[in-house]
């Protein structure tokens, strides 16, 4: 067992949906710690950044509209094996594929509509709440 630490982000539609307090509740409900949340407005440069794998596709100017319509909030969430039990919560990317259950089933609409983001590995997840987080936001709790 591993104790790990994830960078979430409430995306602009669980925003708008009021929906930030039940994936909180979801989240939390299976004993992972938050260690840091806060809500950002982010920029162009966070996510250009945050999306370089994706920066430079015809796709992206969508991707950066929707993810600057509405604040997101920011989770440095931990616990055991936190990554792999976040994203089986979440259900797959495509919330069109995602079985209800699922945080992305019962919510989500499609690939950029999926309530949430969050790390995909270990490594991932030290880059994204570097990027996310400065210095003393995130606390060992």
């Amino acid at each position: 067992m591993a104790d790990e630490t994830s960078l979430l982000l409430l995306k602009p539609d669980c925003i708008a949906k009021n929906l930030s307090g039940e994936v909180l509740h979801r989240l939390l409900a299976q004993g992972f710690r938050i260690r840091g949340i806060k809500m950002i407005q982010l920029t162009d440069e966070l996510l250009k950044d945050h999306y370089s794998h994706i920066a430079d596709k015809p796709f992206f100017p969508s991707v950066a509209d929707f993810m600057k319509s509405k604040p997101v909030i920011a989770l440095a969430l931990a616990g055991d094996n936190v990554i792999a039990k976040v994203r089986d919560l979440l259900g797959p990317t495509d919330s069109k594929a995602a079985p209800k259950g699922t945080i992305r089933g019962d919510y989500g609409e499609d690939k950029m509509t999926n309530i949430c983001h969050a790390s995909d590995s270990p490594e991932a997840a030290v880059v994204e709440l570097k990027r996310f987080f400065k210095d003393g936001e995130v606390f060992d709790l």
